[in-house]
């Protein structure tokens, strides 16, 4: 059985930029112990650049303390390295946050094979590749919490065909974890960053003519807005929430947003 007095260990995909690195310095704030790993250089789709030593620096400057580490979620072999790397350090995992992801705009007819098949690799076999490795543990320990950051673009946006369809995936993957895993105490959900949420992506689409976004709160979703919610469902305080889709934006994950009064 998790004892809930000890810090939690939990592994983080894509804690080099924006989102991920906001996941990451809120769960360190916390006390609990993080593993984040992920691409240094710039991705297809992100203005994302320099992440490793990006969330160092953001650590060290409140003296936090984190592992970041580079491996590509894409590779089953780089994410068992990590793995085994954090079970090392720390002797079992509780939870896994997947957030990486790649953005490349384009319909069916812009996008090449390679790019497809890429964006797929990273943002919906990578979840399955890190949710592989990791349940076993959970399981064995006695039970765990895995949260996916999904998109509003899995129901369908237009000009990003690729993405799209690995987001659309990432909410059915996500369920079918939730049901198979529900007697393993493995709980699984997804969060869902509104749009214009701040991240790589967002500042990758500054260019391209996006409205301002409308939220309950009237102001631009923050990475903190996502980690709040990706922090409360990996703890002890979500036990009985389970294949369950958070959104932290506006109706993001219907495929759509707020629109403001006329």
């Amino acid at each position: 059985m998790p004892d809930e007095n000890r810090p939690k260990t939990i592994i983080v995909s894509g804690g080099t930029y924006g989102i991920g690195r906001g996941i990451v310095l809120d769960l360190a704030r916390r006390g609990w112990n993080v593993v984040a790993f992920g691409l240094d250089g710039k991705q297809p789709g992100s203005a994302a650049d320099n992440g490793i030593e990006g969330t160092r620096a953001a650590l060290a400057a409140e003296g936090l303390e984190a592992d970041v580490i580079e491996a590509d979620v894409a590779d089953a072999g780089a994410v068992a390295d990590v793995v085994e790397h954090a079970l090392s350090l720390h002797g079992r995992i509780d939870g896994a946050v997947n957030n990486a992801a790649l953005r490349p705009s384009g319909t069916v007819l812009d996008t090449d094979e390679a790019t497809f098949d890429r964006v797929v690799a990273v943002n919906l076999k990578g979840q399955f590749l890190l949710c592989k490795a990791v349940i076993p543990l959970m399981r064995d320990a006695g039970g765990g919490a895995i949260v996916n950051i999904g998109s509003g673009a899995g129901w369908g946006k237009p000009g990003i065909a690729a993405y799209c369809a690995s987001k659309g995936g990432v909410f059915a993957l996500s369920a079918a974890l939730a049901y198979d895993h529900l007697q393993d105490r493995v709980r699984v959900n997804v969060v869902v960053p509104g749009p214009q949420t701040a991240s790589g992506m967002v500042e990758a689409m500054a260019g391209d003519g996006v409205s301002k976004p409308v939220t309950a709160s009237g102001r631009q979703t923050q990475p903190q807005d996502i980690a709040n919610a990706v922090a409360f469902l990996l703890s002890d305080e979500a036990a009985q929430i389970s294949g369950t889709v958070v959104d932290v934006g506006a109706f993001a994950h219907q495929g759509g947003v707020g629109q403001p009064r006329v």
